[in-house]
């Protein structure tokens, strides 16, 4: 076992796990945080998305004891004082989804994604979000809800 120190959402743990403890593991059946999905297991989908240090990182293929002495930002985290990060709410308001399923992981990268790029067109959007896969949307109103949110200040 190994002994890591990790933020998480703004609260600090301090946990002993396998050193081949997956990073969405240990956020999902140690911490709780089921919003953070597993999908593929294989970094495809994207699903799994969260910030590390606030920049987004698949955590079906990073170890928790990679995450020791980080920060970890998952899409429980995002909401503060029971108001919807602008990226949340413009999913919401342009309805941009239907099963839910790659939302959370959606979300984070397209977060990460207006850090680098406060006003992407139509295929900055796309290229910025390939890492993160829709079975359901056709991505059009994904895209409508990156550019609501980065009218918003969506980056934050």
């Amino acid at each position: 076992m190994t002994q890591i120190n990790v933020t998480v959402d703004g609260i600090s743990y301090s946990d002993e796990v396998e050193p081949r403890t997956l990073l969405v593991h240990y956020l999902r059946e140690w911490l709780g945080k089921t919003g953070t999905v597993v999908g593929c297991d294989t970094s495809n989908c994207g699903a799994c998305t969260v910030h590390l240090d606030g920049r987004s990182v698949k955590s079906c293929t990073m170890l928790a004891v990679q995450a020791d002495g980080h920060q970890v930002t998952t899409i429980e985290g995002l909401a503060e004082n029971g108001q919807l990060h602008p990226m949340q709410q413009a999913f919401h308001e342009t309805h941009a989804l239907q099963c839910g399923f790659c939302t959370p992981g959606m979300i984070m990268q397209a977060i990460d994604l207006l850090k680098d790029n406060p006003d992407p067109s139509d295929d900055e959007v796309r290229l910025g979000l390939e890492g993160n896969l829709c079975r359901c949307t056709g991505y059009q109103n994904i895209v409508k809800a990156v550019q609501t949110a980065a009218k918003a200040g969506g980056a934050t």
